[in-house]
């Protein structure tokens, strides 16, 4: 019998009626999700830390079929018992305890959230200057604008009516936005090839930056790029018709469209460098160079593509993992509504003024903390109890799931032993504590932050974990 303290009607198991997404779903709502500023960025940045085009595909390749394996094993879980993310947790972090990694996932989410919004009034911002209306840029000294902000805020308003609508408003907006995006993603690769020889574009020389290239630590930060949706994408697999459905349309959807987008990034940065004299890290900047009717086009599909990786990606986990906290009284619609106002407190602008702060900081910090309780929850799942669960202690309290007063304390040490080892790197590489005062060996353990926090914090899970009864 379920406690209305663990359950409502948007936590509780899918029923066969709600179970309808196909292998094609899945991959439009990847295509949709793919396709977005943060991923062109994720290869322009690469471009401008010292990396040649050819290993920041690789690496985007590479670190893609990496986070698709525990994206693939924790979706099967969400398909095989109808559960999300929020959930499933309870098993091994205990009923009450799983609120700890849920909020961990939630926050990240809104911080992802407050940046395609950025992205997004940047697209609407410049568009708005195609249309005549002479906003302002950025003046000296600041990070954004005040008619920046102001794109800002509407364009986070435009959210909020998806939230309102539910997860199937989601689906059926990156169904027929996924199409359109694939089209714009080429007609720019097309004008850009008319414009300068592809031989140019491929053949500028890798930007000369102090050191070589970090390599492991991008890989690191690169797999973390999807480490959000690799925990919560039970809050998707949920409603897949079978596990075949969930698994091809997930190994269809990433990791060869976040390449192939990866190269438009690619192109576009080297592009606006060799026709406007400056390298673009944003597509924004590049399009607003093209001319009024180009411009206002990509601005438009910019302002598309942000919004639908937005709501399916950095809104939909929130709304579940805020519900966790108290599910009688936050349901899908109110946990999205706070995953929203908390994305103001962000400051996107800040975290995105450099391309190491996007790439080394903000992906490799998060990738970290998720990087353990993805460890957790799979030697849970599958090495402890074996992929079986009992379904309704997930929703009781004093059940197989209760531990210690609700909480596991052992999935809490686990957790701290796998990040811990890592935060004097992360507050080094963060510029909060100079990176003299930190031992060589701890700032390269950082470098492998996703990596290391998940096998150790899924190894110490393994040898404490109290087996099923």
């Amino acid at each position: 019998m379920t406690e209305p303290s663990l359950a409502n009607a948007d936590l509780l198991p899918t029923t066969a009626a709600q179970r309808h997404w196909g292998w094609k779903d899945f991959a439009a709502l990847w295509v949709g999700m793919v396709i977005c500023v943060p991923t062109y960025t994720m290869a322009s940045s690469m471009l401008d830390q010292g990396f040649s085009w050819q290993m920041a595909i690789w690496l985007v390749f590479a670190a893609n079929l990496i986070v698709l394996v525990p994206m693939l094993l924790i979706g099967r879980a969400g398909t095989k018992h109808g559960i999300p993310f929020p959930v499933l947790v309870r098993a091994s972090f205990g009923v009450i305890g799983a609120s700890f990694p849920a909020v961990l996932r939630g926050l990240v989410a809104c911080g992802w959230f407050s940046i395609n919004c950025y992205f997004g009034a940047l697209a609407l911002h410049g568009l708005a200057n195609t249309l005549g209306m002479g906003l302002a840029t950025p003046g000296p000294g600041e990070t954004i604008s005040t008619s920046q902000m102001v794109c800002f805020l509407l364009f986070w308003a435009v959210h909020i009516a998806f939230i309102w609508k539910g997860l199937e408003s989601v689906r059926l907006l990156e169904v027929v936005a996924a199409p359109l995006m694939i089209a714009a993603s080429v007609a720019l690769v097309i004008w850009a090839f008319i414009n300068v020889p592809p031989a140019q574009i491929f053949g500028l020389p890798a930007k000369v930056v102090e050191g070589e290239p970090k390599t492991w630590a991008a890989l690191t930060g690169l797999v973390g790029f999807w480490a959000t949706l690799a925990l919560n994408i039970p809050d998707f697999t949920r409603f897949a018709k079978s596990q075949r459905d969930q698994v091809i349309g997930q190994a269809v959807g990433l990791p060869l469209p976040m390449a192939l987008f990866s190269l438009v990034g690619v192109i576009g940065f080297s592009v606006s460098q060799i026709l406007y004299g400056k390298a673009q890290l944003f597509p924004d900047g590049l399009l607003t160079q093209m001319g009024p009717v180009a411009a206002g086009i990509g601005l438009v599909v910019i302002l598309l593509a942000n919004l639908t990786t937005n709501v399916a990606a950095n809104l939909v986990s929130p709304s579940y993992d805020f519900s966790q906290l108290a599910p009688s009284k936050i349901s899908f619609r109110t946990g999205g509504l706070i995953a929203a106002l908390l994305g103001l407190l962000f400051q996107p602008w800040n975290l995105l003024a450099s391309s190491g702060g996007y790439l080394f900081i903000w992906l490799g910090g998060y990738g970290t903390l998720l990087g353990a309780i993805a460890g957790i929850l799979l030697v849970d799942y599958y090495l402890v109890r074996k992929t079986e669960l009992k379904i309704d202690d997930l929703y009781r309290r004093g059940g197989e799931y209760e531990y210690s007063g609700g909480w596991n304390l052992h999935a809490l040490i686990a957790f701290a032993l796998g990040v811990l080892p890592c935060l004097p790197g992360y507050l080094a590489v963060s510029g909060v504590i100079p990176k003299e005062s930190v031992a060589p060996l701890l700032l390269s353990l950082y470098d492998f932050g996703w990596f290391f926090s998940l096998a150790v914090a899924g190894l110490y899970h393994y040898f404490t974990a109290r087996r099923p009864t």
